[in-house]
């Protein structure tokens, strides 16, 4: 599992949010997340719109979110 050095050493573009518990991590709870990689768009309620969206599928969604 990779720490704090590694997110910094990657120099990706992207927030991270990791609590680096691996799967006993609240949120992957909260969500159930069961596999990586595995991502959701969540609204500001904290309600899931989307998950698991790639390439055009994700970018048609965001644009539509993001009108």
């Amino acid at each position: 599992m990779p720490g704090k050095k590694q997110f910094a050493d990657d120099k990706l573009p992207w927030l991270h949010v990791s609590d680096l518990k691996g799967w006993k991590n609240v949120v992957g709870e909260l969500y159930n997340v069961r596999a990586v990689p595995q991502n959701f768009l969540i609204d500001p309620n904290g309600v899931i719109v989307a998950k698991n969206l790639r390439g055009t599928e994700l970018a048609a969604k965001l644009a539509s979110i993001l009108k």
